[in-house]
């Protein structure tokens, strides 16, 4: 299954249309900087916004870039299950390595029909799934017993954990097991995770540090806890300012100021305020980014 550090890789737009080379030149320079894995569509690449076929012309880039010198998960998850399905379907036959899925947002099901959700999307796909859960977002918690029921099925491998709660990764690691793998969601949070036994992070800070959050994931996962507290504080100033304002609007603008992208967004999000944006500039600044 996955681990290490993935980054959850922006869309870039220009002039309203995703913007394919700026796509194609941010994985290249993903993969040498030591990334573990692409992970295209998901809620930092403004999947929300996304039509049908850009989202399935993001994971063609983003596999056709990757040429399998790393995993790509795809972000496939929708609220409704059929959709799920197309979406994930769709990612299989690109030649997606797997698929990341949000749990249901917006219309709250019951923990059944959380696990149905999965469930049935897992029996309609041949490919591994990691369950996404991020009750900030979705409205509802995947608990550490549905997580407990989910691993039982064969191709649900792993989770991205964004609820914030290390009491609840810790029971989700300890019932559903070793083989289960449990990424953390909330870069700052890498570090704890992995020492409770997750195996790396899906990240936001990746699409501007790549290298450095690699190097934590890899020297936590080594259990060379000393090294990666030193990365974990570098990097942490800059973990906090990507969120001052909703994800991926900082990061965006991170990328801007690196000149690595147009800081364009899909409405309903619009750029950073001043204030913000400048606080972001100063702690890149402070780590010699721009």
């Amino acid at each position: 299954m996955f681990s290490g550090a993935l980054t959850a890789i922006i869309t870039p737009f220009r002039d309203g249309a995703v913007d394919e080379r700026a796509l194609r030149d941010l994985i290249e320079w993903q993969i040498a900087e030591g990334i573990d894995g692409i992970v295209p569509c998901g809620s930092t690449g403004e999947s929300a916004t996304l039509t049908h076929a850009e989202h399935e012309t993001v994971i063609k880039i983003a596999i056709e870039q990757v040429n399998k010198r790393v995993p790509v998960i795809a972000g496939t998850g929708s609220n409704a299950t059929a959709e799920a399905i197309r979406l994930t379907r769709a990612a299989q036959e690109l030649g997606a390595d797997g698929a990341l899925l949000i749990s249901p947002y917006y219309n709250k099901p019951t923990q059944e029909g959380i696990f149905r959700h999965y469930r049935t999307i897992a029996q309609a796909v041949d490919m591994p799934l990691l369950v996404y859960n991020i009750p900030g977002r979705t409205g509802s918690n995947v608990l550490p017993e549905t997580f407990a029921r989910l691993a039982e099925i064969k191709n649900i491998g792993g989770a991205k954990e964004g609820s914030a709660s290390m009491d609840q990764v810790a029971d989700i690691i300890r019932l559903c097991g070793g083989n289960f793998a449990v990424l953390s969601g909330d870069d700052a949070l890498t570090l704890p995770i992995m020492a409770l036994g997750g195996k790396g992070v899906i990240t936001t800070i990746g699409n501007v540090m790549p290298r450095e959050i690699h190097n934590l994931a890899q020297a936590a996962a080594a259990k060379n806890f000393e090294f990666a507290r030193e990365v974990h504080y570098k990097m942490l100033p800059l973990m906090r300012a990507l969120f001052v304002e909703t994800n991926p609007i900082p990061v965006k603008q991170a990328l801007a100021f690196m000149g690595k992208c147009a800081n364009e967004l899909r409405m309903p999000l619009v750029p950073m305020t001043a204030p913000a944006a400048e606080r972001l500039h100063l702690v890149m600044k402070e780590l010699r980014l721009v």
